[in-house]
C-alpha cells in the first residue's frame, strides 16, 4: 500500500462529499433571499410559506455539512504536514479568516435566522437571511483564496525553508482566483435552481395539493438554472486563457510546458511532471454536461400558460437531469486539482514532500473511518431532504407559528 495514494484518496473523496455540500448550501441560499425579500414587500403568505418550506431544506443540508468541513480542516494536520510546515504561513491566512470572520458569522446569523421566526421583526429577519447570504458567499471566496494559491503560488518568499506571506494583496489579485470564484458560484446556483425546479416538479407530477406554490417554484428554479448555466459557461471558457498561463502542464505538452519540464527537473530531480489523463477526462465530461444542461433554455417558453405541467414529459425530463450539475461539480473539481499534480503547491511542492510521515495502515484506516463517516452524512442528508421534501409547502415545520397557550401544538403534515 501507497501512503501517498492512500492520502490522495482520502482527500479525494473526503472534498468531494463536502464539495456537494457547499454547492447546495450555497445556492439554495441565494433563492431563499429573493423569496423572502419578496415576502417582506408584498406581504404575501404564499412566499413565506415557500421560504419556510426551502428553508428548512437548506437548513438540513447546512447542519449536516458542518461536520463534513471539519474533517476537512482536520486533514491538513493530521495527512499534510508538509503542507502545512512549508506553507501554512501563507495558505493559512485565507483559511483563519474563512473560519473566524465567513464561517462563525454564517452560523450564527443562521441560528438568529432559525429561532427569529415570530420573535423578531420582519425586517431583522430578513437582514440576518442576508447576513447568511454574504458570510456564505465571503466564506467561499476565502476558500477560493487558499486554493488559488496552491494552483498559482504568489506574494511569498522562502526563508530557511518556509514559504512567509509578503504580500497580502497579491493573493487577492491572483489571476488563477476571479474567474474561478465565479465559476464556482454560478454552479452552486445551477445546482440550486435545478434541484428547486426538480423538487417542484416531482410534485406537480404527483398533482400535490400545494399546485400554486410549487408552479412558483417551479419557474424560479427554471429560470435561475438557466441564467447560471449561461455563467457557468462563461466563467467556464475564460479560465482556459489564464489558466495556461499560470500552468502551461495543464492542458498540453506545448514550448512552455517542455521549458516548464526541463527547469523542475534540473530542480527536484527526474519524475512524470505531467497531470493524470483523469484531469482531461474530468474536464471533457463537465463541458459535455454543461452544453447538455444548457438545453434548460428550450424549457423556458414552455412556462407560457404552463405548457410545461400540462405535457408533463418535460417535468420528467427535469427531475431526471437532477444528477447533471452535482456530477459536473465533482468533475470540474477532477479537472482543477487533479490537473495540479504532481504539486500540491504548483512549483513549489512536490504533493509526496506534503504528505505525512504516517505509515500505510494508519492511513488505510483515517481512509476508512473518515470515508464511511462523511457517506453517512452523506446518506443521512439526502435521506432527510427527500423526506422533507416531500411533506409538501403546506406548513413546513421551519418557522411554524407557536401554539396558543393552553392548546396543543400544530400537528406535523402527514407525508405525501
Amino acid at each position: 500500500m501507497d501512503t501517498l495514494l492512500l492520502a490522495r484518496l482520502q482527500f479525494a473523496t473526503t472534498t468531494s462529499i463536502h464539495f456537494l455540500f457547499v454547492v447546495v448550501t450555497l445556492g439554495l441560499v441565494t433563492l431563499l433571499v429573493g423569496m423572502q425579500t419578496a415576502w417582506v414587500l408584498t406581504g404575501n403568505p404564499a412566499w413565506e410559506r415557500l421560504t419556510r418550506y426551502w428553508g428548512q431544506l437548506y437548513v438540513i443540508n447546512y447542519v449536516l455539512g458542518i461536520a463534513t468541513g471539519i474533517v476537512m480542516e482536520f486533514q491538513f494536520g493530521l495527512n499534510w504536514s508538509g503542507l502545512s510546515r512549508y506553507v501554512g504561513n501563507v495558505f493559512g491566512a485565507p483559511l483563519a479568516i474563512e473560519t473566524l470572520v465567513a464561517f462563525f458569522l454564517e452560523s450564527t446569523f443562521l441560528g438568529m435566522w432559525i429561532f427569529g421566526w415570530h420573535r423578531l421583526r420582519k425586517g431583522v429577519h430578513l437582514a440576518l437571511l442576508w447576513g447568511v447570504a454574504l458570510t456564505a458567499y465571503a466564506s467561499a471566496f476565502w476558500i477560493m483564496v487558499a486554493n488559488s494559491w496552491l494552483q498559482h503560488p504568489v506574494g511569498y518568499e522562502v526563508r530557511d525553508g518556509i514559504a512567509h506571506l509578503t504580500d497580502f494583496g497579491a493573493l487577492l489579485t491572483n489571476p488563477s482566483l476571479g474567474m474561478a470564484f465565479g465559476h464556482v458560484v454560478s454552479a452552486a446556483l445551477l445546482v440550486g435552481g435545478m434541484l428547486m425546479a426538480a423538487v417542484s416538479a416531482w410534485h406537480l407530477i404527483r398533482r400535490t395539493p400545494d399546485h400554486a406554490l410549487f408552479r412558483t417554484s417551479l419557474r424560479i428554479g427554471l429560470v435561475t438554472a438557466a441564467l447560471a448555466i449561461t455563467l457557468v459557461q462563461g466563467f467556464g471558457f475564460a479560465q482556459f486563457g489564464p489558466v495556461a498561463e499560470v500552468q502551461p502542464t495543464k492542458f498540453g505538452q506545448g514550448p512552455e510546458a517542455q521549458a516548464l519540464i526541463t527547469e523542475w527537473t534540473a530542480r527536484f530531480g527526474p519524475g512524470d511532471y505531467t497531470p493524470p489523463v483523469l484531469a482531461s477526462v474530468g474536464l471533457g465530461f463537465m463541458i459535455l454536461i454543461g452544453f447538455t444542461l444548457g438545453c434548460v433554455w428550450l424549457l423556458l417558453p414552455l412556462l407560457f400558460r404552463d405548457w410545461i405541467i400540462r405535457l408533463r414529459f418535460p417535468l420528467w425530463l427535469v427531475l431526471l437531469a437532477l444528477p447533471l450539475p452535482f456530477v459536473a461539480v465533482i468533475l470540474g473539481w477532477i479537472a482543477r486539482e487533479v490537473g495540479r499534480q504532481p504539486w500540491v503547491a504548483y512549483g513549489l511542492l512536490p504533493t509526496d514532500q506534503a504528505v505525512s510521515p504516517v505509515g500505510a495502515p494508519v492511513m488505510l484506516a483515517s481512509l476508512i473511518g473518515f470515508s464511511l463517516l462523511l457517506g453517512t452524512l452523506a446518506v443521512t442528508n439526502w435521506v432527510l431532504l427527500a423526506r422533507h421534501a416531500a411533506r409538501g409547502a403546506g406548513d413546513p415545520p421551519l418557522g411554524r407559528p407557536p401554539a396558543p397557550p393552553n392548546e396543543p401544538a400544530h400537528p406535523e403534515p402527514a407525508l405525501a
